[in-house]
């Protein structure tokens, strides 16, 4: 009999291998070995138990560390004196319940025939309608004021002929022949059984021999349906408004589904919105930055008048608290003005005229900024000058 290989290198991990590194290394070579995967495999097949016997031991802290001291034989009481067993339940067992519902969508104990904790549907009872998406873009106004949207949508709806049944009046569904009426077949054999939905009945367990002529069996109607949207202030891209009810109609007395609406919010050509601030670019004359003035500006409530302090820079930033953006949670953001020089165009003659004369009575004490860089190129040079001599 072959020696056990370290359950380690069956996985493919180094032995300080976290929890994170186990799970995603099971994952993987749970979904290239699988038996479903690998019909008639029989190395598959064995290569599969080996990789589950390893998780099932390095995945459980104790039985990990009696492994990492003693071995195989420290952990051969866990799986009792017949060795590790594929038919017991693993629908409870941490991590594997869990990993196999991600990869096949089923219960760990259905590929086995074992119980299932998935109920198959039953068509003769009540079956809640579909939750439906909408897109909806809207104006930046409208997530700053708050508005009201009629939506005209195409639905499905229970069909008012056959009350949803599917089946002409008159008749009813009939037991699907292939699967018994249990809605699943069980494929594959030997030693790996997994439990599918029925192909011909699609899980329902009964089908529709005699279909309704309106919705032709499948118990909905495409209907219009008018609705009210209300959106509230302060919603943003990608906020989801859910209208409770107004999904797709259930079947046989079951509840209607939701309608989710993602919304999508316009850019603005004045105001830029971060989160629940605003910005805006505020142009000013030259001359009203250098000498101080009041400026109008734009805010949610209005225009504004506010002062401008003389020898204000370009790009100076103004904060208005409490002129932003209504949040979903009451707090209003902050306004941030920021003051753009607009250089003056189609001067007059009189005009040129003027600032002229201003610039030749101008000197460096008019223009700090400048006189500043001047200094800073002057004893750039100098320093150059001074190592080129060397």
């Amino acid at each position: 009999m072959a020696a056990k290989r370290d359950y380690y290198e069956v996985l493919g991990v180094s032995k300080n291998a976290s929890d994170d590194e186990l799970k995603k290394a099971y994952r993987k070579l749970a979904m290239k070995y699988h038996p479903d995967r690998n019909p008639d495999n029989q190395e598959a097949s064995d290569k599969f138990k080996d990789i589950c016997e390893a998780y099932e031991v390095l995945s459980d802290a104790q039985k990990r560390q009696r492994y990492d001291q003693f071995g195989h034989e420290g952990v051969k009481s866990a799986f009792g004196p017949g060795g590790f067993d594929f038919g017991r339940d693993f629908t409870h067992a941490g991590d594997f319940g869990d990993i196999f519902e991600t990869i096949f969508g089923g219960g760990f104990a259905e590929m086995f025939g074992g119980g299932s904790r998935r109920s198959y549907r039953n068509s003769n009872g009540p079956q809640r309608g579909n939750d439906l998406r909408f897109d909806l873009e809207i104006d930046f106004e409208e997530a700053l004021y708050g508005s009201e949207r009629q939506l005209d949508l195409k639905i499905n709806d229970s069909c008012e002929q056959c009350k949803g049944s599917g089946a002409a009046p008159g008749s009813q569904r009939e037991s699907c022949r292939q699967c018994g009426g249990q809605g699943f077949v069980v494929a594959g054999g030997g030693f790996f059984q997994v439990r599918q939905a029925c192909p011909v009945c699609h899980g329902e367990g009964t089908m529709v021999t005699n279909p309704c002529t309106k919705c032709h069996g499948s118990g909905r109607v495409k209907a219009a349906r008018h609705i009210t949207l209300r959106i509230p202030q302060g919603v943003e891209t990608g906020s989801r408004l859910r209208l409770a009810g107004k999904g797709e109609s259930g079947l046989r007395g079951g509840p209607n589904g939701d309608i989710y609406v993602v919304l999508h919010v316009r850019e603005h050509e004045i105001f830029e919105r971060h989160g629940d601030d605003l910005a805006c670019a505020i142009p000013v004359s030259p001359v009203t930055a250098a000498v101080g003035g009041e400026i109008q500006i734009p805010t949610p409530d209005g225009y504004a008048r506010i002062k401008l302090p003389a020898g204000t820079p370009n790009g100076k930033i103004l904060r208005l608290r409490g002129k932003g953006m209504p949040s979903l949670h009451g707090r209003t953001g902050d306004l941030h003005l920021r003051i753009e020089l607009e250089t003056p165009v189609k001067l007059s003659s009189r005009q040129k005229k003027a600032l002229k004369e201003f610039e030749e009575s101008s000197d460096e004490t008019n223009y700090a900024e400048a006189a500043k860089l001047h200094k800073s190129v002057d004893n750039f040079y100098k320093r150059r000058d001074a190592l080129l001599k060397k």
